[in-house]
C-alpha cells in the first residue's frame, strides 16, 4: 500500500459533519467527507458522480497545530428580491495545520496527485472561503497510513513551533482497523453521495492515537528539514 500526504493549513478552515440550518459548526480536525470531496473536486467530479473508488481509501489525520475556534455572524440578501435572509452563525478553525493521509492502491493515488497538481475545480478546506494552500501535496510514500503519519516531519507554522517546548503532542485520528490501541470513537462523515438533493453520510469507526514529537534540533531550521522524532506514547 501507498499513502498520499496532504498539508491542510491556512488562516481559516471548517470541517462540519452535523451542521444544520443557520448554525454551521466545525470539527476539531478534518473530516473524511471533506477531504474526499477535495479529491473529487480536483478530479473534476460532479456532485452526482459516483465516488466508490475514493471510499475505498483509508483516511487519517495528524493534528500538528490545533488552532482555535473562530465564530462569525453572517447575513445575506436574496438576489431575486433583496429580502433579508436569517442571520447565520458559522464556526471556523483559525491558524490550524493538519497532516492528512489517504492510503490505497498506488495507481489510484498517483492519479490523485496529478489531479491535485492541475485541479479541475478550486480546492478549499471545507468551505469555499477557505482556499487550500500551495503546498497541499506533501508526497506519495511507499508506506502504510500509520507509518506515514507517525514518521513525517512536523508541519506546524514557524511561530507555533517557537511557542512549543522540547516535546509536542501530535494526536492521530484515523479509520479503525481493529489492530491499534487507542481511544475508539464513531464519526458520521463517510460520504455515500454528495448530490445536493439527497446527500447521504454513513458512520465509520475511528481510533485516536497519542503521539509525542521529540524535537531534536533548533526550531529555527527551515520547515522542509526533518528535525524531530515521533514516538508512540501509551
Amino acid at each position: 500500500m501507498s499513502t498520499l500526504l496532504l498539508r491542510l493549513a491556512g488562516p481559516m478552515q471548517a470541517w462540519g459533519d452535523s451542521s444544520r440550518f443557520t448554525r454551521r459548526e466545525t470539527r476539531a480536525e478534518p473530516t473524511k467527507s471533506g477531504v474526499l470531496g477535495l479529491l473529487a473536486a480536483a478530479q473534476g467530479r460532479r456532485r452526482v458522480d459516483p465516488i466508490e473508488d475514493l471510499l475505498s481509501l483509508r483516511f487519517g489525520v495528524r493534528i500538528d497545530q490545533p488552532g482555535r475556534i473562530l465564530r462569525d455572524f453572517q447575513t445575506a440578501h436574496r438576489a431575486s428580491d433583496g429580502a433579508v435572509m436569517p442571520l447565520s452563525t458559522r464556526f471556523y478553525l483559525a491558524d490550524a495545520a493538519f497532516l492528512a493521509g489517504v492510503e490505497g492502491n498506488a495507481a489510484l493515488l498517483e492519479g490523485l496527485v496529478d489531479s491535485l497538481r492541475h485541479p479541475t475545480f478550486p480546492l478549499y478546506l471545507g468551505r469555499r472561503s477557505c482556499p487550500a494552500p500551495p503546498d497541499l501535496i506533501q508526497g506519495l510514500l511507499d508506506e502504510d497510513l500509520v507509518g506515514a503519519l507517525t514518521s513525517y516531519r512536523w508541519i506546524a507554522s514557524d511561530w507555533h513551533r517557537r511557542r512549543m517546548g522540547a516535546t509536542v503532542n501530535l494526536p492521530i485520528v484515523l479509520d479503525d482497523d481493529g489492530d491499534l490501541a487507542g481511544d475508539r470513537l464513531t464519526s458520521r462523515d463517510v460520504p455515500r453521495s454528495f448530490d445536493p438533493e439527497r446527500r447521504e453520510y454513513s458512520w465509520r469507526d475511528v481510533v485516536r492515537l497519542d503521539r509525542t514529537a521529540v524535537v531534536t534540533n533548533e526550531l529555527a531550521r527551515p520547515s522542509g528539514d526533518d528535525f524531530f522524532q515521533v514516538v508512540a506514547s501509551a
